[in-house]
């Protein structure tokens, strides 16, 4: 199928998903595929409703007979030589017990999907609201579960009291820099030792060949200058947690290219960046290769790879709300496929130390409430938490989806 624009699929996010919805709830944002905007939508404890039989066929693994759910092995062991292996929740996963079951089993990693943003965290100016984010925290520590921090910056959730005040005034760019330092130094060191790593900045990256940089209310503000301030302050505060940029779309060419002349501007004057992250929110045409472009190119910078919201919808297009058992059967061996190619990739790639699923089971993806209300079946687990062909085509190389 043709591979639409990165300009497409943000315009997709900004015309089917009201901002204010992402903001509140979503996640980092990404684009492959038809979804220009992944991470955002419901959180994972509400979008659990919408599994509704919207598809003609409740089956969400390619094969009836696939192997015994009790022998599919944990995801944080069969890949502990390569990276961690990264789950996506919030707080409310300590009062379900068959997520929490699969997370503490599979995971070696956690990120939040929404809590830790700078909308709900940041309340007002020094006022902050760590509640749901320090539960979060205490689940992983009490699990064993490392955890990423997610995010400091993203335009999408950054409250209006950051911009508060005259902007025609003479010290209104000091007043606003100094409220973004603030706000980064106390979160991360807030968060000091309990994260491994932060995404400092978040989608900051022009969908179109105008601009390298996203025209952001930071951007038109600080010019790209508000980057440095982001890396600077949490560095700063936290000398050893490794600092990320995040990006969707990194496995196009043009959104890569944009990304990476950012990624070099940012070493080659000395602002402290360790790593990239890469959403890799894709469909079932998910350009493998263009992945793997993507990899190289941020090993050729000697940074660190993440994949940070790893989802594939079996849906080609943004309207349709059924499939067909047939259709629907032949997705879900696409999509193992698909992400047996991925996992294959990553495992070939040492840079790439951390793969996080965006979601836990397809009952808790924001697939299933963006960019319509459907039943999607994007992750490795189905509706009851088993294990998908998706999942053994990743851990069994002689496995037949």
């Amino acid at each position: 199928m043709e591979k639409p624009s990165s300009v497409s699929r943000r315009s997709l996010l900004l015309t089917a998903a009201a901002s204010s919805l992402l903001a509140a709830c979503g996640g980092g944002g990404g684009g492959g595929g038809f979804s220009g905007s992944g991470g955002g939508g419901v959180s994972s404890s509400s979008s659990s409703s919408s599994s509704s039989s919207s598809s003609s066929s409740s089956s969400s693994s390619s094969s009836s007979s696939l192997p015994d759910p009790a022998t599919a092995p944990a995801l944080k062991t069969h890949f502990a030589a390569n990276f961690k292996v990264g789950l996506v929740a919030d707080d409310w996963i300590s009062g379900d017990t068959t997520i929490s079951a699969l997370v503490t089993k599979h995971a070696s990693s956690m990120t939040a999907e929404s809590v830790m943003k700078a909308n709900p965290i940041g309340v007002s100016e020094g006022v902050y609201d760590f509640s749901h984010a320090d539960a979060l925290v205490t689940f992983c520590q009490a699990n064993g579960i490392a955890l990423r921090g997610h995010n400091l910056l993203w335009y999408q959730t950054s409250p209006s009291w950051f911009f508060d005040g005259d902007a025609t005034a003479a010290n209104y760019k000091d007043i606003v820099k100094a409220r973004l330092v603030k706000y980064i130094t106390d979160v991360v060191t807030h968060f000091k030792g309990q994260v491994y790593c932060w995404d400092v900045v978040n989608e900051v990256v022009s969908d179109d060949a105008s601009s390298n940089y996203r025209n952001s209310q930071w951007y038109q503000i600080f010019g790209k200058d508000y980057i440095d301030y982001a890396f600077q302050a949490a560095r700063a505060a936290d000398p050893t947690v490794q600092l990320f940029i995040n990006e969707y779309s990194t496995e196009y060419p043009d959104k890569l290219g944009r990304l990476m002349a950012i990624v070099d501007d940012l070493i080659s004057r000395g602002i402290p960046i360790d790593g990239v992250g890469h959403q890799l929110h894709n469909n079932l045409s998910v350009p493998i290769s263009g992945v793997g472009d993507a990899l190289a190119a941020v090993e050729a910078r000697h940074l660190i790879n993440h994949i940070t919201e790893l989802d594939m919808s079996v849906f080609s297009d943004s309207t349709s709300t059924t499939l067909s058992s047939s259709a629907l059967a032949t997705a879900l061996q696409t999509q193992a496929l698909n992400y047996r190619a991925l996992f294959n990739l990553f495992v070939a790639h040492p840079s790439v130390q951390s793969v996080t699923m965006w979601g836990t089971s397809d009952a808790h993806s924001w697939l299933n409430s963006w960019p319509i209300t459907r039943t999607d079946y994007p992750l490795l687990f189905d509706r009851s938490a088993n294990p998908k062909s998706a999942f053994w085509a990743v851990v069994d190389p002689t496995f037949v989806p």
